[in-house]
């Protein structure tokens, strides 16, 4: 029996490459040198693609595709597929919600305390010998007992604020609608505002067009010198430039980041600060989260195939 054909856009961990490639004839885009001739030879008989979050699919890719019905991604994050390309044709989306939340929210968690007390910092202390040479570590600010803004109360925004409470923070909120399951939480309708009656600002949106450097200047501003930045969403939900003007010139006084743009490869303002918390794009990279995310990806292509509903579909 003649195996469905996909394209995937990236590599992915070998417990998800074998069962693909037993499953379906595979044709690996990101190992083609000449990708657009590659895309001239197999995209006629691609059926479905299989992605990565931080590679989409793009509109040249999707065209190259006419018998394209689903794209399965490997992440939460959608932002990098053609959705309009998508629904023009009528191509499902799925994507791997639920499977990453508490991964997110434990990191989103873990650079807050380690940005706040200077836990980076004070090991390389200890370790080099300053300790013993130069005395305590410099002190730093209390973590707990201060106000939270949550910046999207998504999934994994409302992970975030659920383990803030266990610290005793004084929590806000900020999304298009407030959120009955958000109960003592207050709503605020606005980001400027929210930043302004918050010590901690968590980043935690989906990216969209409407949040593309949604935590700009004026946001950074209403934050103000005291506050911490955590990013734990998409790269693009903030203005980087303004941010590393606010952190040079201690307008602000600190940020924690797991996305980056233009990443891996930095803006070496970044890696000259010293109140910048810097992560390699790693919240889900847990292998029992990998692993949850790969067998959901998988299992959106295999429903599609068997003709049953798509588990998590995005653009329905």
């Amino acid at each position: 029996m003649t195996k469905p054909q996909i394209l995937q856009m990236g590599a992915l961990p070998e417990w998800d490459e074998t069962p693909l490639n037993d499953t379906y004839e595979v044709h690996r885009y990101f190992d083609a040198t000449d990708k657009a001739s590659f895309l001239a030879q197999v995209g006629p008989g691609i059926q479905a693609i299989a992605t990565r979050g931080d590679l989409g699919a793009s509109d040249d890719v999707i065209a190259a595709c006419p018998a394209l019905k689903v794209i399965s991604v490997y992440g939460v994050g959608y932002d990098a597929v053609d959705l309009a390309a998508c629904e023009a044709r009528g191509i499902a989306v799925t994507n791997t919600p639920d499977v990453l939340t508490d991964d997110c929210a434990d990191l989103a968690l873990g650079m807050w305390l380690a940005l706040s007390r200077g836990i980076v910092a004070a090991e390389a202390w200890a370790r080099s010998g300053d300790w013993a040479r130069k005395g305590g570590f410099p002190l730093q600010h209390r973590a707990c007992a201060k106000r939270a803004g949550v910046l999207g109360l998504g999934r994994i925004g409302m992970a975030v604020a659920q383990r803030l409470e266990g610290f005793g923070m004084q929590i806000s909120y900020t999304t298009r609608t407030p959120r009955a399951e958000a109960g003592s939480w207050q709503y605020i309708p606005d980001a400027k505002q929210l930043a302004a009656q918050s010590d901690v600002l968590f980043v935690t949106l989906a990216a969209t067009p409407q949040t593309h450097h949604i935590v700009d200047a004026d946001v950074l501003q209403a934050l103000g010198a005291e506050g911490l930045l955590i990013n734990i969403s998409r790269a693009q939900n903030i203005d980087e430039r303004a941010l590393l003007d606010a952190l040079e010139q201690g307008r602000l006084r600190g940020a924690a980041l797991d996305v980056l743009e233009g990443e891996p490869a930095l803006d070496p303002r970044f890696t000259r600060l010293s109140n910048v918390l810097l992560q390699p794009h790693h919240a889900s990279g847990t292998f029992e989260t990998r692993r949850a995310m790969g067998q959901l990806l998988r299992d959106n292509l295999a429903a599609h195939f068997a003709g049953r509903p798509l588990l998590t579909q995005v653009n329905t």
